[in-house]
Formats: C-alpha cells, sequence, structure tokens
C-alpha cells in the first residue's frame, strides 16, 4: 500500500506554509519593485513606498497558489 505523502498535511501546516513562502516571495516582488522604480528614475518616497506596497499585496495569492501547487490541494 503506497501512501503519498503530498496529501498529508493539515490546515496549520497549511497556513504556516504560506506565510514563509509569503515572507520570501513578498520580499523578492518588493525588491523588484524597488528596482523597478528605481531604474525608472522616479525618485520618490511615495513611489518607493508604493513599490513595497504593490510586492506585499500581490504576494499574498501568489503565496497561496505557490502553496497549493507543492501540496497539491
Amino acid at each position: 500500500m503506497s501512501i503519498s505523502f503530498k496529501y498529508m498535511i493539515d490546515r496549520t501546516q497549511m497556513f504556516h506554509l504560506y506565510l514563509i513562502l509569503h515572507l520570501f516571495i513578498g520580499a523578492t516582488l518588493s525588491g523588484i519593485g524597488i528596482v523597478a522604480v528605481l531604474l525608472s528614475g522616479v525618485a520618490g518616497t511615495g513611489a518607493l513606498l508604493a513599490a513595497i506596497g504593490l510586492g506585499f499585496a500581490v504576494a499574498f495569492p501568489v503565496a497561496r497558489v505557490v502553496a497549493r501547487n507543492l501540496t497539491g490541494k
């Protein structure tokens, strides 16, 4: 009898995986946004904060999709 460990994850573990993924994905997307703002020549605090906030916000659905694909749910 073969048991697939891909499906043996509960809600708490899924939430922890989601938070860890959000940490890394959010930092990556925010960094990409900061580089894009700096390369575009816009040198304002508001533009940098907007890039950081956008990276943080976009990371939520991306982390959810990645976590679901990793666990197979």
